[in-house]
């Protein structure tokens, strides 16, 4: 579990990479001589972007594999059952594992690249491989930033929509309450009825039927010890609880499922009632607004930056997102807006992040994936912690590839390969562009869009007929 909650710590802290520089960088143009900012320099985040490189790659490569080979292995066959012989079969298998992924790597590297490539290349596993499979993961986890972020930006807004209180208008909450607490009464009621009614004598060789509930009925209106259930007109005797038990008959168990269906819808949409009842005026008639209209910036403000990177990809004002400089923190801003836009750029950053996650987990294969409180076994958290970690270790160059920030990718992410190809950078650009404005117009236009077919729908069935 601790090597899991390192990963967790790398995958933040490479989700922090760009806000931390960028920060940094706005900091020391604002106070260049301040004593309190003396330790703040560009070794100092250059240092930072190598050290969550390696261990990102560590994490991935070593740390999570190792914990989940070690969670499956049980010893070797003749060995002493206990930790010594689980982790001697671990390494063992992770040892042959790793030598299968070196091979992977070393025949892809000669096929992409043969020049580069020769035998004694084999040999150098932290300048040539491991960077090379990192950036096959990183185009990985930019690919699946680019199926998932923009179902995030959809699927942000039903988020908000569920957590926050929405304002009720032309509604009379405390009425609409009181109908559904009246109606959950009456099912509750009806549910009873109809369970009392199921009984099956197992007693006296006396089998159920209408004889059977008559002559009970009988019997429990002459004791004195029968109780009144709930108002729905049918009596409880306590003496006579060993005589029966409760099973469905087949003619009522349909419609028993069915009042329950309805049972919990009603207690479903009751319980929202309940919070909207609670909520106050401010969080009704100010925050829920406030946040949509947040939401609706950040993305409109995403989708212009994209527009305005591809134009400049194509006119060639835009350098591609590949670094080819040391990049010296204090110089200049990176913003034409100075300050304000450094601080709109971080926050986009974590609107990208946000909307990645979630986009990401509300994919349908993603659905036993995902983490459930007390269902979520060890393997599943690792493979939950893999995903994360490639998702935010693709968020720096998610940003810079879409034009989001003008800060360099520093240390081995600036290095990546891909990010010097202008093909997939302008494809990248132009798809996620494309397929952000789709997803929101489909958003924005679906309820128009299902009344418009239902009005056009109706006439021509109508002349059919």
């Amino acid at each position: 579990s601790w090597l899991c909650t390192f990963s967790m710590a790398i995958a933040v802290g490479a989700a922090l990479l760009l806000p931390i520089s960028i920060a940094s960088n706005e900091v020391l143009l604002l106070y260049p001589n301040s004593y309190y900012v003396k330790w703040l320099n560009s070794s100092l985040i250059q240092g930072l972007w190598n050290h969550v490189f390696l261990f990102s790659n560590l994490s991935l490569f070593v740390f999570l594999p190792f914990a989940y080979l070690f969670t499956e292995s049980t010893g070797f066959v003749g060995h002493k059952k206990g930790i010594i012989a689980r982790a001697y079969e671990t390494f063992t298998v992770f040892s042959l594992l790793a030598t299968v992924v070196l091979g992977i790597t070393y025949v892809l590297s000669a096929v992409m690249d043969p020049d580069k490539i020769g035998f004694l290349s084999l040999l150098n596993l932290g300048s040539v491989h491991l960077p090379f499979l990192y950036s096959c993961v990183s185009f990985l986890g930019v690919l699946l930033l680019l199926v998932c972020t923009p179902l995030g930006f959809v699927r942000l807004f039903g988020v908000v929509g569920q957590v926050l209180v929405k304002p009720h208008l032309l509604r009379d909450v405390n009425e609409e309450y009181q109908v559904f607490y009246m109606e959950i009464a009456s099912l509750k009621r009806k549910i009873e009825n109809i369970e009392l009614l199921n009984i099956n004598i197992s007693g006296n060789g006396v089998s159920g039927g209408s004889g059977v509930i008559n002559s009970i009925h009988h019997n429990l209106h002459n004791d004195h010890n029968s109780s009144y259930i709930n108002g729905g007109g049918y009596y409880h005797n306590t003496s006579l609880r060993h005589l029966y038990q409760r099973k469905p008959l087949e003619n009522h168990l349909n419609e028993q499922q069915k009042l329950k269906q309805r049972l919990r819808e009603l207690e479903s949409e009751s319980r929202e009632l309940e919070k909207l009842r609670k909520s106050s005026a401010f969080q009704r008639n100010f925050v829920y607004p406030l946040a949509m209209l947040l939401l609706l910036f950040f993305t409109g403000i995403t989708v212009l930056l994209v527009v305005q990177n591809t134009l400049e990809l194509l006119i060639g004002i835009k350098a591609l997102p590949l670094s080819t400089r040391q990049f010296t923190l204090g110089i200049t801003s990176l913003s034409k807006l100075g300050p304000f836009g450094a601080g709109l750029e971080v926050c986009l950053i974590f609107y990208l992040g946000a909307t990645s996650v979630v986009g990401f987990y509300t994919m349908p294969f993603m659905r036993n994936v995902c983490p459930q409180k007390r269902k979520t076994s060890l393997a599943q958290l690792i493979l939950n912690c893999a995903l994360v970690l490639i998702l935010s270790s693709a968020l720096p160059l998610l940003s810079r590839i879409i034009g989001i920030t003008n800060f360099d990718l520093l240390g081995d992410f600036g290095a990546i390969e891909w990010l010097g190809n202008f093909q997939i950078v302008l494809l990248y650009n132009l798809i996620f562009g494309t397929t952000t404005a789709l997803c929101l117009v489909n958003k924005f236009t679906a309820a128009v869009r299902q009344e418009l077919c239902a009005r056009s729908f109706v006439p021509v069935l109508l002349t059919k007929l």
